[in-house]
């Protein structure tokens, strides 16, 4: 696990639907009652056969891409949940399986999680399960006497489909907007009699067993079906509700609910009678909400889902349909699968706008407590460049989520960081009490070529203006707040901020603006003080100017050098290319040591290249910016296919494995992180040695457990076994995986 002291993750305690709302057309109200008349009562089963839901050919060998199988036993995942989920749309609440063998939860989806605004937790083991009565035979049809249902996700939704007593019930989760999930029901008579049947719902509330979360939800009955209420806690660590906050159910069909405690039981006002080849239909709706706002604007979509179902089927389809087609283009048969996995993993942690979260973005993992309710800069700039693969818009707004909060110089507490774009933004502001609200360090600058990426990928011209100012602020802010010799080259740092009151809490901010958090090149490093012209102090930096912060700075300036000549500002691309060859010799002369044929950080105060600190990934970061000359290249290339150093079971860990500070738990002390390898991977190819990245790309992606299969993407691997440790779920390494599956 990450070293908690050291973590910055914990540092104080598409392209065919709107992003946003995602709102259906507005339907006229549905009548009172809800009502389904016989005579209206659909003719069309879903399937002839095996009671399985007819299936798109978009999704054919693509069920089950993820195991979503299985019920929470607690309110409170773990840290890292072993559970598997699924959301869409930037809902905040998402679904997942039942296992056959869960008996008790059939005819439900397990959950579903909710986010109490940053944090994961489960509602119910399922909150809304099914179940039907024969009112003539006076008993109830018991889902479990199907000995092998039909119990899968494909993407875009989860499925279980049941044969019991001459019936066969299907039922689908799929979603209508940011806010709801639609759920149907279909009942078809496959028997030679007429059947009387009653529909009803019931479901349990999962409690937290300390105070003040364990009261918090509150259970109540609805005049459409039912509703869960919230308690105002601010445990700003752990939980984080207000009285607004509603999970609600709402029925088409007319129903009575009532409740008993921390259960209830709906049932439908009226039985149906379903005669032989013919099929009932009952819609319900699933909403998670924070305000009072939220739920006046997701009601048409609500309306409209319920009234007409099949529209919510047709649009996620086709969405899916798109998704697929582009992400999964170029890719090869045998790993559709995987690719289609990554993308599912984007989709679900995509969280649309809410609290202070002003646009759609990416968070790095829906199913971990720290990852979950909130967006990182880096994090986005990778997730949005494959993201642009297959939802370009959604990408976009995934870089302008973090530039959103872009300092500027109106900035009250911190005019003197304009430009800088914060670590992490969540839910909850600093400045209202939360505790993952980082603006103590920014994050390496990919921002350029990520917009490059969307732009190339998604072709939004308006998209590449709009950004173009705020990424020359972003890059100017560098220079000037961490180059503290002035001399072109750039240190990781802190900014002024009361919690960077020491050395040790500065270079601890530091760490995490290099993304390397505990990496040993930081091991007792100096830092030094930033001021400008009049002497006031503008931020901190390492005493060591890091190479893969001046590549990436040279990468950048390649990047703002296109926009500005796509944008037809030609003498701007053309100085951006003059600084990029300029800062392209200092890096090739001060930070290769030709002792050891790698690169390494640059100590300030003449102490030269650092390389009492061992070979790290990051001196692979100049052979993807292009920044390393040919020699240089051989010699790192020699290091990254060496079996004693980066050729590892799994390649490409973030400290050579001839490093004495090695470890291979140590997260970015000897873990192999999809990112940077892939970065690697890309290096090699940029200087010709295609043989090589090919081949260490295949033991990449052969050696990670699970990657291949139905397991999930984790956040790093340990490099000696492939066993995935820390986060699941997770979405840079999702990004990382398809851009790989998609390099020839």
């Amino acid at each position: 696990m990450p070293m908690s002291d050291l973590s910055r993750r914990r540092f104080a305690a598409s392209s065919l639907v709107p992003l946003g709302a995602a709102l259906l057309p507005v339907a006229p109200a549905l009548a009172a009652e809800h009502q389904q008349p016989e005579d209206q009562q659909t003719t069309r089963p879903r399937s002839t056969t095996g009671g399985a839901v007819h299936t798109p050919e978009f999704r054919h060998g693509l069920s089950d891409l993820l195991d979503l199988h299985g019920v929470p036993a607690t309110a409170e995942p773990p840290g890292d949940n072993p559970l598997n989920v699924f959301a869409d749309l930037g809902a905040w609440h998402a679904y997942g399986l039942p296992a056959a063998t869960d008996h008790d939860e059939l005819g439900g989806f397990s959950g579903p999680m909710y986010l109490a605004e940053e944090y994961p937790w489960y509602l119910s083991r399922a909150f809304s399960r099914f179940a039907l009565l024969d009112t003539r035979a006076h008993r109830t049809i018991a889902l479990s006497e199907d000995r092998s249902p039909t119990i899968e996700s494909a993407p875009g939704l989860l499925l279980q489909s049941f044969r019991v007593d001459g019936l066969r019930i299907t039922l689908t989760l799929r979603y209508a907007s940011n806010r709801t999930a639609l759920v149907e029901a279909k009942v078809h008579n496959d028997g030679g009699r007429a059947r009387t049947l009653r529909a009803s719902w019931s479901g349990t509330l999962l409690r937290h067993t300390d105070e003040p979360i364990r009261s918090a939800p509150r259970l109540r009955a609805t005049p459409a079906g039912v509703a869960v209420g919230f308690a105002r806690v601010r445990s700003y660590t752990e939980y984080l509700t207000t009285t607004a906050a509603r999970f609600e159910v709402t029925h088409a069909t007319a129903v009575h609910t009532s409740v008993h405690g921390d259960g209830y039981r709906t049932v439908a006002r009226e039985a149906v009678t379903v005669r032989p080849g013919r099929t009932a239909t009952f819609v319900w709706s699933e909403s998670y909400t924070f305000t009072e706002a939220e739920r006046r604007r997701d009601r048409p979509a609500v309306r409209e889902a319920l009234a007409h179902p099949e529209r919510v089927a047709f649009r996620g389809d086709e969405r899916w349909r798109e998704y697929l087609s582009r992400a999964l283009h170029g890719v090869a048969p045998d790993r559709r699968r995987t690719a289609a996995k990554a993308v599912q993993t984007l989709v679900t942690n995509w969280r649309s706008p809410a609290g202070a979260l002003r646009s759609d973005g990416i968070t790095p993992s829906l199913t971990n407590k720290d990852f979950a309710g909130g967006f990182w800069a880096w994090d986005s700039w990778k997730e949005a460049a494959s993201t642009a693969l297959f939802a370009p818009r959604l990408a976009a707004s995934t870089i302008e989520s973090m530039f959103d909060y872009q300092i500027t110089a109106a900035s009250k507490d911190r005019p003197q960081d304009a430009g800088m774009v914060p670590d992490a933004v969540f839910y909850n502001k600093a400045s209202t009490g939360g505790q993952n609200w980082n603006e103590r360090n920014s994050k390496p600058p990919l921002a350029a070529w990520a917009v490059w990426q969307v732009y190339e990928r998604g072709r939004d011209r308006e998209f590449l203006r709009r950004m173009y100012p705020k990424l020359t602020a972003y890059h100017a802010w560098w220079y000037r707040n961490r180059d503290h010799d002035h001399n072109g080259l750039a240190e990781y740092g802190a900014t002024v901020d009361p919690a960077n009151d020491s050395t040790k809490e500065r270079r601890l901010a530091a760490a995490w603006e290099s993304g390397m958090d505990n990496a040993p090149r930081f091991d007792g490093a100096g830092v030094d003080t930033n001021t400008d012209r009049r002497g006031r102090t503008v931020g901190y930096s390492l005493a060591q100017e890091s190479v893969d912060l001046n590549a990436y700075l040279y990468a950048e300036k390649r990047y703002l050098a296109r926009t500005a000549n796509a944008l037809g500002r030609f003498a701007e691309s053309a100085d951006w290319h003059r600084q990029a060859d300029r800062l392209k010799r200092q890096v090739q002369q001060r930070m290769y040591d030709p002792a050891d044929g790698f690169f390494h950080d640059y100590g300030t105060h003449g102490r030269g290249p650092l390389t009492s600190a061992g070979k790290g990934i990051e001196g692979a970061i100049p052979l993807w910016a292009g920044v390393a000359t040919g020699r240089q290249a051989a010699s790192v290339r020699a290091a990254l296919v060496d079996p004693k150093q980066f050729a590892t079971h799994m390649p490409l860990p973030t400290v050579a494995r001839n490093n004495p500070k090695f470890d291979p738990t140590g997260y970015w002390r000897g873990l192999v992180w999809l990112d940077q390898a892939y970065f690697a991977i890309l290096g090699l190819r940029e200087y010709g040695y295609h043989h090589d990245a090919e081949r260490t790309k295949e033991n990449l992606l052969r050696h990670a457990r699970g990657l291949l299969g139905n397991g999930p993407i984790h956040e790093n691997y340990q490099p000696l076994t492939g066993a995935g440790r820390n986060s699941s779920n997770f979405s840079w390494s999702a990004a990382a995986v398809l851009e790989l599956l998609r390099q020839h």
